[in-house]
């Protein structure tokens, strides 16, 4: 079993224990030592920790195991261990605002399901190294393993959110805010990396910033401060007094990178003083689409005012003004009563039933129209592998069994017919690869003394596609930034 030593500053941090395989030694064994710095590695006799999750200038966090538990369940440690030259008093205020965050997280955590919870905090006092001669403290949180991928490594990997995406975002972000405020917390430090989908689409709030804030009580020291550049407002940056409609302003930018694709400073002007996004939000990965709705562009608008009074003052207020009111109706004099009835049609005549189309009105009801299907960057890349080494597999196959005159023909229908299986959403997903897979055995089967052959034309094929797929996209975003 591996172990990583959480020592700050170990060489070869990566410790491997063949007896620890055993589940019943795993859960008994006393203590182990790291073989290059001799930190104790099984923290508080119970937590393992077996990868690097992330190091800054306060510390690091480690994916572990807690023992102790049936299943060994994942968990995350954060530890504390400042850089920098502090002296005593700096410390001390820093190490009370990681306590801070271990108090926010037990305090808040149990009533939240999209809080991670606290698990552990404790000290651990051990020799410095490599000098050994006088002791050094460190101190970590546990907390709970949250298994999936920030909106910043989802944004990097599907492009820009479309505005349902990105209003599903704030629903779900939103009442989270609204219980952290009513707590008598402030985030602080609202952006991509600090929002977590987790497997079934949950949107959890991390890190809730009691480290970073040791920054502010740490003037001079190495750290740039306690909020992130481009995320923060103008009285978070200059050290003011922070209020809940400062999360409201970072929650903001967040939406605004999630919509265009950019950094905030890319979307700021300087020069005007003012955030210039609305006309970089009214695209979506390679497809045009209908401008920003008006209402979620202005309540974006009003989240990022320079003045936090003019903000909106609370999270149940943007959730007020994110849902659709109804109007009032007055009535001045009663209805009039409904027409009477047509009268049945003859028995012997059949009634056809008009056909209402998409976007006309049924019954006083409004028909939507059928979402267009959308396709994700991967998703295009992976139609056309599955599309060029299909077309390599019936080159080759179609010409065992028909003229060379009539192959070129067949192999373009067959083709054209699964590109628009695959546009019309026929064919997707798991079914690529099980037609790949059958078209392969077949030909494999008709041309079983070429096997290498066979499959090195169908993989070169499949690269072929997606490089053409590739280039086209790559010529499209460019004529498109231009025009």
């Amino acid at each position: 079993m591996e172990i990583y030593c959480t020592r700050p500053g170990c060489p070869r941090p990566l410790n491997f224990f063949a007896d620890l395989d055993d589940s019943a030694t795993l859960r008994t064994a006393q203590r182990k030592f790291c073989t290059t710095c001799g930190m104790p590695l099984i923290l508080q006799e119970r937590y393992l920790p077996s990868k690097l999750l992330g190091r800054g200038g306060f510390g690091a966090a480690f994916l572990a195991r807690d023992r102790f538990m049936p299943k060994m369940r994942q968990c995350v440690v954060k530890q504390f261990q400042p850089s920098g030259d502090l002296n005593q008093a700096q410390l001390e205020q820093a190490q009370k605002l990681f306590e801070r965050e271990a108090e926010v997280l037990e305090d808040l955590g149990h009533q939240n399901d999209q809080i991670p919870d606290l698990f552990a905090f404790f000290p651990l006092t051990v020799p410095n190294w490599p000098a050994g001669n006088k002791q050094e403290q460190l101190f970590y949180l546990v907390q709970q393993f949250i298994d999936g991928e920030t909106l910043e490594e989802e944004l990097a990997a599907k492009g820009q959110f479309s505005e349902n995406e990105v209003l599903e975002v704030l629903g779900q972000i939103l009442p989270v805010l609204k219980f952290v405020h009513e707590n008598g917390s402030i985030h602080r430090d609202i952006k991509l990396s600090n929002i977590m989908r987790d497997r079934k689409g949950r949107l959890y709030l991390l890190d809730f910033g009691a480290v970073k804030q040791a920054a502010k009580v740490v003037p001079g020291g190495a750290s740039t401060g306690i909020y992130t550049p481009g995320y923060a407002p103008l009285e978070q940056m200059t050290g003011g007094q922070v209020f809940p409609s400062t999360d409201l302003y970072a929650f903001a930018v967040t939406c605004l990178v999630l919509l265009t694709g950019k950094q905030p400073n890319e979307l700021f002007d300087t020069f005007r003083n003012s955030w210039n996004w609305r006309t970089e939000a009214q695209c979506s990965g390679s497809e045009a689409v209908a401008p920003l709705a008006p209402r979620l562009a202005d309540i974006l608008d009003r989240m990022l005012l320079s003045a936090p009074n003019e903000r909106f003052q609370s999270a149940l207020e943007v959730l007020e003004a994110l849902t659709p009111k109804a109007s009032p109706q007055l009535h001045t004099q009663p209805p009039p009563p409904p027409p009477p009835p047509p009268p049945p049609p003859p028995a012997h005549t059949q009634q056809a039933h008009p056909i209402t189309p998409p976007g006309t009105t049924s019954g006083g009801n409004v028909v939507p129209p059928p979402p267009k299907p959308r396709f994700s960057l991967v998703e295009v890349l992976g139609a056309a592998a599955f599309t060029g080494f299909e077309g390599g597999l019936l080159f080759l196959g179609i010409g065992t069994l028909v003229p060379l005159a009539i192959k070129a023909g067949l192999v373009g229908m067959i083709l054209g017919g699964l590109v628009f299986a695959q546009y019309r959403r026929l064919i997707e997903g798991k079914d690529l690869p099980i037609i790949a897979g059958v078209t392969l055995g077949i030909v494999l089967f008709l041309l079983r003394n070429q096997i290498q052959f066979v499959l090195m034309v169908a993989i070169v094929a499949a690269a072929g596609a997606i490089a053409v797929t590739a280039l086209f996209r790559l010529i499209y975003k460019l004529l498109s930034s231009f025009l």
